[in-house]
C-alpha cells in the first residue's frame, strides 16, 4: 500500500529548490557528505565540518542509497521512501503483539489493521525522508522485547517464548539503535528496563541476560561517542545540536513554535557564525544565550511550554495558505487519535491491563523534551503505535446499554409520569 502510494503520487519526485534541501534537510546533507567522502559532517550549505546535529543511523542508511543510486536523484528518493515504508510495515507487525499480549485478539487484528491501512500512519513513510519510521519501528519492537522478557502467565499469553538469551539481546540491540536513531527516546529507557527487572519471576536467572543487553547497548553507541571524541575532542554522548534547539524553541521572540528563520539552515548569518565557532561552540552559545532568556522570564517560558504541550497533543498550526477545510480536518484527526488514545491508556490503567503501567510512563516522558524544545507533528509518531492499541481497546471495551426497567424510570404502566 505505502509503496505503491509512493509510485502513483510521486511523492519521490523532490524539487530541487535551495540545492536538495527539500531532500531530507540536515538528513540529506550529512548522507550527501557521507556519499562524496567528506564524512560525517556538512549539517546545512557549503562544508561546515563535523556534525552531530542528527542521529547517525538515518544517514548512514541514506548515505548507503545515495552510493548505490545517486546522490539527491529521484531512484534514490524513491529507494528511501520505499525503504521508510518497509519500517512502516513491519511496525504493523509489532502493534499485533503488543496488543495480543496486553489485551486480546481482536483488539490484536484490528490495530494492526487500522495501522496497515489509514493514511494518517503511512505519512512519514512516503513523504518524510527523516528517521520517523525508522524510529517509531524500533520503538514499537522494544516494547514488544519488554512484554516478551517480562513473561506473563500462559494463561494471558497463549505461546509466548521464555526470556532467552537471544531475547536481551535483541533488547540491548533495539535499544543501541534506537539510541543512535534518536536519542530523545532514551529518557524512556531507564523506566522500562527497571519495569521489565521488577516484573520478572527469577531475577538471578535473568541477571546475565540484563547484562548481556546491557553489553550490546553500548557497543552500539559506544563507537558513535568514540567518534564524536575524535572530531570534537571532547564528550558528546549522542547529539550536539541541543543548545541550538533550545535558543530556538525559547529565545527572544518565541512563541511556541521553533524560530526557524534563526536557524543556520535559512539564517546566512547564523550559518557563518557556525562555520566559525564549529558545531559544539555554537551550540553552547546558544544554550547560554537560551538559559538567560528563560532566566529573565520564566513566564513566558511557561506559556510556551503549554503552547507545545497543546501543539503536541492536538496538533501544530500549518501555513496560513493551506485550505481551511484541510486545517481543520488535519486537527480533527490529530485530537481525536489524542482523546482516544489517553482514554484508552486511562481505561487500561483503571482495569489494570498488562503493561499499562508501562505505557502510562511512555506518555509521560516520551513527550517532556520536546514540551520545553520544539514542538512538530511528526515528534508524536513513536507513541502513536501504542495510541491505536489503546483507542482499538477503548472502543473494543464498549458494551451495549442494557435496557432500563419501567419501574426503575418512575414510568407508571399508564405511561404517566410518576
Amino acid at each position: 500500500m505505502r509503496v505503491l502510494y509512493l509510485t502513483l503520487a510521486h511523492t519521490y519526485r523532490i524539487r530541487s529548490y535551495d540545492d536538495h534541501m527539500l531532500f531530507g534537510e540536515e538528513m540529506g546533507r550529512v548522507a550527501r557528505a557521507l556519499a562524496t567522502g567528506f564524512g560525517f559532517s556538512d549539517p546545512f550549505r557549503g562544508h561546515t565540518g563535523p556534525t552531530a546535529w542528527v542521529g547517525p543511523l538515518f544517514p548512514l542508511l541514506l548515505a548507503g542509497v545515495f552510493k548505490l543510486f545517486g546522490v539527491f536523484t529521484p531512484l534514490s528518493a524513491w529507494v528511501i521512501l520505499a525503504i521508510n515504508s518497509f519500517f512502516s510495515a513491519l511496525t504493523a507487525r509489532s502493534i499485533w503483539e503488543i496488543a495480543a499480549r496486553c489485551f486480546n485478539q481482536d483488539v490484536a487484528w484490528w490495530s494492526a489493521w487500522i495501522w496497515a491501512l489509514y493514511p494518517a500512519a503511512m505519512q512519514y513513510a512516503v513523504r518524510w525522508i527523516w528517521d520517523t519510521s525508522l524510529t517509531t519501528c524500533l520503538f514499537a519492537w522494544v516494547l514488544v522485547v519488554a512484554l516478551r522478557i517480562r513473561s506473563w502467565s500462559d494463561e494471558d499469553t497463549p505461546g509466548q517464548p521464555p526470556s532467552t538469551a537471544g531475547t536481551w539481546a535483541l533488547f540491548g540491540l533495539l535499544w543501541g539503535l534506537t539510541a543512535l536513531s534518536n536519542p530523545a527516546l532514551l529518557i524512556f529507557l531507564p523506566i522500562c528496563g527497571l519495569w521489565v527487572l521488577t516484573g520478572m519471576r527469577n531475577f538471578k536467572h535473568q541477571a546475565a541476560g540484563a547484562l548481556l543487553a546491557s553489553l550490546l547497548f553500548t557497543a552500539c553507541l559506544g563507537p558513535w561517542i568514540w567518534r564524536n571524541w575524535q572530531a570534537f575532542h571532547q564528550f558528546v554522548p549522542t547529539r550536539g545540536d541541543f543548545g541550538a534547539e533550545l535558543y530556538l524553541g525559547n529565545g527572544p521572540g518565541a512563541a511556541g513554535l521553533l524560530m526557524e528563520y534563526d536557524h543556520p539552515i535559512q539564517a546566512p548569518d547564523q550559518l557563518r557564525l557556525y562555520t566559525r565557532m564549529g558545531e559544539i561552540a555554537y551550540s553552547r552559545m546558544r544554550g547560554q544565550q537560551a538559559w538567560a532568556v528563560m532566566r529573565a522570564d520564566p513566564a513566558l517560558f511557561a506559556r510556551n511550554t503549554l503552547k507545545r504541550l497543546f501543539f503536541f497533543w492536538a496538533g501544530v498550526p500549518h501555513p496560513v495558505n493551506v485550505a481551511p477545510w484541510v486545517e481543520y480536518a488535519r486537527s480533527l484527526n490529530f485530537v481525536f487519535a489524542s482523546v482516544c488514545g489517553l482514554l484508552g491508556l486511562a481505561l487500561a490503567l483503571w482495569r489494570k491491563a498488562p503493561a499499562a503501567g508501562l505505557f502510562a510512563w511512555a506518555f509521560l516522558l516520551l513527550p517532556l523534551v520536546y514540551y520545553g524544545v520544539a514542538a512538530h507533528a511528526r515528534f508524536r509518531h513513536p507513541l502513536e503505535p501504542l495510541m491505536v492499541v489503546l483507542g482499538v481497546y477503548l472502543f473494543q471495551s464498549a458494551e451495549a446499554r442494557r435496557p432500563v426497567p419501567a419501574s426503575a424510570t418512575g414510568v407508571g404502566q399508564s405511561g404517566d409520569s410518576l
